[in-house]
């Protein structure tokens, strides 16, 4: 606050006693007033190291840390510049400060708005956009402008960024500071929350974030999500954010060739978005309304290659279809001459999935390979992101056996999968799989521990001749001793000849 406490002189009666008078005005005097607040809250510039000069004192510093990062409305103390050595600290003053503010944004839908200060030249810098609005041939002289369709949070977000040179972003409003950065083309920005993204995309998330990804033209981003709803694709159809998706999204997954799941998972998936879709439209939820929100896209659903149990036991009885589409598809399981369907009849190629073999050679012992309830383990790493399917595992070497086997995946001792199965080998020294329920994401340059606990034949073989690093297609994988194995596993032999992955 600013107050002038000059006098005021008396009234001319002319021009020239005016001129002459004015030069005999006693020297304007002004007083900074420091604000006060009801809250004391951390200010935006906080997040910088602060040097403190030699001669201010610690009040001075306490005072402008007191500064309100919500509304950062307190001027600093004099020379407040001499506090900070970089343009960028000083410049982080300004961030969300009404200080020197030429401009103001009201930001948000309406009934949830935030005013926030602005100052024209530091946004001219940091955006085209800013600069055009401000700075244009068809720039607009307004004190305050209104930006609706952006979400308070991730406007301070990009706003942080101009300001600070400082990237802070959250899972639950990276996506709405995706949408600014793209708006006001920030694009360090934008890129910084596409690798946010990419980094915590997983089978929950992966449809919502394909939706968004070809909204933002992020073809990158596209092509990562494609590659976990492929290979955990009954994963991410299950997964509530799949429900949340447009019709357009919904179509193209429908469609999708490489999708790694059962056709029911994909036709129950379906009914779940058209639940939810009767919802946003209102309507009642009711099989003819399920039907026509889901449209032609329930002809991409590949009903006729379900299982004959699946079709029966869910499809034909889920209402959806009609009783002519019902009858014509038990005609096509069932008759030599097949009815024409409306239907994709072809089943999904799915993903081919890629074996890395750690072992170069194979043998038995005469005195058996003993198991009894010990645990056979190795440590492994990729330099890319895959999705481990099973493990390839020996079976008996003096005919054919039975084995059950429990398999299970770690990262730094927490389970991230797990299966307990049995596999028939036929005696020969071939792998035989044995697969997770679903697969599990595996990220580069980190170690895994796989783990196998084996009973059946005693007399098998096993692994010699181990190498530490495979490569297997684009994969690299690295092995290492696990100090979970008790049963002579390692690197260089032992069980688990080979791990199951999509990449």
């Amino acid at each position: 606050t600013v107050k002038n406490r000059s006098k005021k002189s008396s009234k001319k009666t002319n021009t020239s006693s005016s001129s002459s008078n004015s030069s005999k005005l006693p020297p304007v005097c002004y007083e900074i007033i420091t604000l006060k607040t009801k809250k004391k809250k951390k200010m935006a510039a906080d997040i910088f190291p602060r040097k403190k000069p030699a001669n201010s004192s610690s009040t001075t510093v306490q005072q402008y840390h007191q500064q309100n990062l919500s509304n950062n409305n307190l001027i600093p103390a004099p020379n407040w510049q001499g506090l900070y050595p970089t343009i960028r600290e000083r410049n982080a003053v300004m961030f969300n400060n009404d200080l020197m503010a030429d401009v103001h944004f009201v930001v948000g839908p309406p009934g949830g708005t935030q005013r926030l200060p602005g100052h024209k030249y530091v946004l001219a810098v940091g955006s085209s956009v800013f600069h055009a609005m401000f700075y244009g041939e068809l720039a607009e002289d307004k004190d305050e402008i209104r930006i609706p369709d952006v979400e308070p949070a991730a406007f301070l977000a990009m706003l942080k960024y101009i300001y600070c040179d400082e990237i802070d972003l959250a899972a639950d409003t990276v996506l709405a500071t995706l949408y600014a950065a793209k708006k006001y083309i920030v694009p360090h920005l934008a890129r910084a929350c596409v690798n946010f993204l990419e980094t915590s995309l997983s089978a929950k998330n992966a449809c919502v974030l394909l939706s968004q990804s070809c909204l933002f033209e992020e073809p990158d981003l596209t092509q990562r999500c494609w590659e976990v709803i492929d290979a955990q694709a009954e994963l991410a159809l299950k997964s509530e954010g799949f429900c949340d998706i447009d019709f357009q999204t919904l179509e193209s997954i429908l469609r999708r060739e490489t999708l790694n799941a059962k056709e029911i998972v994909v036709f129950e998936a379906a009914l779940n978005w058209a639940e939810v879709e009767c919802q946003r439209q209102d309507l009642a939820l009711s099989i003819e309304n399920k039907r026509k929100v889901l449209g032609k896209a329930l002809y991409l659903i590949r009903i006729p290659t379900m299982a004959l149990d699946d079709f029966a036991n869910g499809a034909a009885q889920s209402g959806v279809l009609t009783l002519n589409e019902t009858n014509d598809i038990f005609l096509w399981y069932t008759a030599a001459k097949k009815p024409e369907l409306q239907f994709v009849s072809k089943a999904r190629k799915g993903l081919v999935p890629q074996r890395c073999h750690r072992f170069q050679s194979c043998a038995y012992r005469s005195n058996q390979w003993r198991y009894r309830g010990r645990c056979d383990s190795i440590q492994f790493a990729v330099d890319k992101r895959v999705f481990i399917a099973g493990f390839g595992l020996y079976g008996s070497s003096c005919g054919s056996a039975e084995y059950s086997a429990k398999i299970e995946l770690k990262r730094q001792g927490v389970v991230l999968g797990q299966n307990l199965s049995k596999y028939f080998s036929d005696g020969s020294s071939n792998t035989f799989p044995v697969w997770f329920e679903y697969p599990v994401q595996i990220e580069p340059d980190t170690f895994y521990t796989a783990s196998v606990i084996l009973d059946g034949n005693e007399l098998s073989y096993f692994g010699q001749e181990g190498m530490t690093e495979v490569q297997c297609g684009k994969v690299t994988v690295q092995f290492q001793c696990s100090s979970d194995s008790t049963n002579g596993t390692g690197v260089q032999g032992g069980q688990i000849p080979e791990l199951i992955f999509y990449a």
